[in-house]
């Protein structure tokens, strides 16, 4: 669990500002402080298309994004930007494999982290969709699917986040 949240803390805290401040140049405490409620809704919910309204509205109102780019972009993003899917099945993939005895492979990790990156953009945007997908992952190298049951208690706690 703290290897996740780790690197959800990294991206939101780190690389997320960075390429914010780098391509618009806006204010990364204004950006936080407008998409909070979407925040709080996303983690309450566990779903990028339950807040996908609110998201909309708040970035065309508080952002000040143009509601032509904001409908198209931030639906192909809430479907596609899957990035804390994909890093949680990787570690839990990891973790599975270690409980497991298995050890494996550079090739085999980057099967690991390709298909958790490819699983993760087809993912649905509602919660648990991530452990329907970390079953391809598992299967791709090898990993028991069993190990799913490990990873059941914490997953709604790291889906939320």
């Amino acid at each position: 669990m703290l290897a996740v949240l780790i690197g959800l803390i990294l991206m939101g805290l780190v690389i997320y500002p960075l390429v914010l401040k780098f391509f618009t140049g806006m204010s990364i405490v204004h950006f936080y402080k407008s998409m909070r409620p979407v925040f709080l809704m996303a983690f309450s919910t566990s779903s990028s298309a339950a807040t996908l309204p609110l998201t909309i509205s708040v970035v065309e109102k508080d952002l000040k994004v143009s509601p032509a780019v904001a409908r198209f972009i931030l639906p192909l993003g809430s479907t596609i930007n899957m990035d804390g899917t994909a890093l949680y099945q990787c570690v839990a993939a990891i973790f599975i494999s270690q409980v497991y005895g298995i050890d494996l492979s550079i090739g085999q990790q980057l099967i690991i982290i390709f298909t958790a990156l490819m699983g993760a953009v087809g993912a649905a945007g509602v919660p648990g969709a991530g452990m329907i997908t970390l079953v391809m992952v598992l299967q791709s190298v090898g990993i028991p699917v069993e190990g799913l049951a490990l990873i059941m208690a914490p997953d709604r706690i790291l889906d939320m986040c």
